[in-house]
């Protein structure tokens, strides 16, 4: 297999790799274990290559993939339009590595390697 299976269903998975992206696309930086953070970096790659394609298939390949829900209170952004007008335009010259991987340490209650991910 050339990916991560996380001690989850392929179900689980997805939805876990769905939430993660999201909240990335929001937040731009997450705190995570090494593992998910690993499997998460190709996963926002793909969606902001999409976003800088930025036509309509790609619009609704994304779509289908990040969740709906609410990037910025004030202008009702949602994490689609946030990805495809703010995030995407950053990247126009840049050929992938979008995302930066930074180690903290162990988590205290299992000694899991945590990390921060971040957009670039």
């Amino acid at each position: 297999m050339s990916y991560r299976k996380l001690g989850r269903t392929s179900a689980q998975r997805k939805a876990l790799l769905r939430d993660l992206v999201t909240d990335l696309i929001i937040n731009e930086r997450i705190e995570t274990t090494e593992a998910r953070a690993k499997e998460l970096r190709s996963v926002v790659e793909k969606m902001i290559t999409l976003g800088k394609r930025g036509d309509l298939h790609a619009r609704r390949q994304a779509a289908a993939f990040v969740r709906k829900e609410v990037a910025n209170t004030e202008t009702g952004q949602d994490a689609i339009q946030k990805l495809f007008s703010d995030i995407a335009p950053r990247y126009q010259d840049r050929q992938g590595g979008y995302t930066r991987i930074m180690k903290l340490g162990q988590r205290r209650g299992d000694g899991a390697p945590m990390v921060i991910i971040e957009l670039v």
